[in-house]
């Protein structure tokens, strides 16, 4: 009776560059210089009169402001004794979680590759500023009327919400995380983790009266005569 051979195929991924620490490191760095410097710039140049500077009239404009909030001016009015410690954690913690998912990055994931170095670059930034003053430099301050728009529908939804066409001013460290959390949310969608399925064994039956191979014949050791024989003349 013929003895059915099982071959497993496994389709292995297309080469794609896994995490990289250098990688990693440039990227973070070149997004947390960025954000520096332009608040060193910020603090030298805004602070003198007028205190600032329209890039585009009505629309987008450089002035200087000191967050000691989060985002949209969170926890601004708690003290300083919990308010520092608090923000200090949550970006340690952010941080940590940052490095660890970036060490696990599957090849197949390059925007997640790109928007973890920038959320990082862009959480030290803003770490560096509360070691620092205490507070977090805003400058870029901007107005639009989807803003206003989108005002308008939230105070349709929440009672006593503000309408205004002005974004909270914010700084480059903010648009490297929101660009950084924009890929990490284009990842969760198209990102395919991992390798691809593997295909089901698929059993080879070999007749039984078919002829060994001379490999088969050399190293079968239950066959030792097969493998001295010759044909006779």
């Amino acid at each position: 009776m013929a003895a059915p051979s099982f071959a497993a195929k496994t389709i292995a991924d297309p080469v794609a560059s896994g995490p990289s620490t250098l990688f990693l490191a440039v990227v973070s760095v070149v997004s947390l210089a960025s954000d520096v410097l332009s608040k060193l710039w910020a603090e030298k140049r805004l602070e003198a009169y007028p205190g600032y500077i329209d890039v585009i009239e009505g629309h987008l404009a450089f002035t200087l402001a000191k967050n000691k909030g989060g985002a949209w001016g969170l926890l601004q009015g708690t003290s300083e004794a919990l308010r520092r410690p608090f923000f200090l954690l949550v970006s340690i913690a952010a941080i940590s979680f940052i490095v660890t998912l970036y060490r696990r990055l599957g090849p197949r994931q390059q925007a997640l590759k790109w928007g973890l170095p920038l959320v990082l670059g862009g959480a030290l930034g803003n770490v560096f500023d509360r070691l620092r003053y205490g507070h977090v430099i805003d400058f870029i301050d901007y107005r639009s009327d989807w803003v206003r728009s989108m005002n308008e529908w939230i105070a349709k939804k929440s009672a006593g919400h503000v309408v205004t066409d002005h974004w909270p001013t914010f700084n480059v460290a903010d648009v490297a995380i929101c660009i950084g959390v924009a890929l990490m949310a284009i990842d969760m969608f198209t990102s395919k983790r991992g390798k691809k399925p593997v295909e089901p064994d698929v059993p080879v039956t070999v007749p039984a009266n078919a002829s060994p191979s001379p490999a088969e014949v050399l190293t079968d050791p239950a066959k030792p005569d097969q493998a001295a024989s010759t044909p006779e003349a």
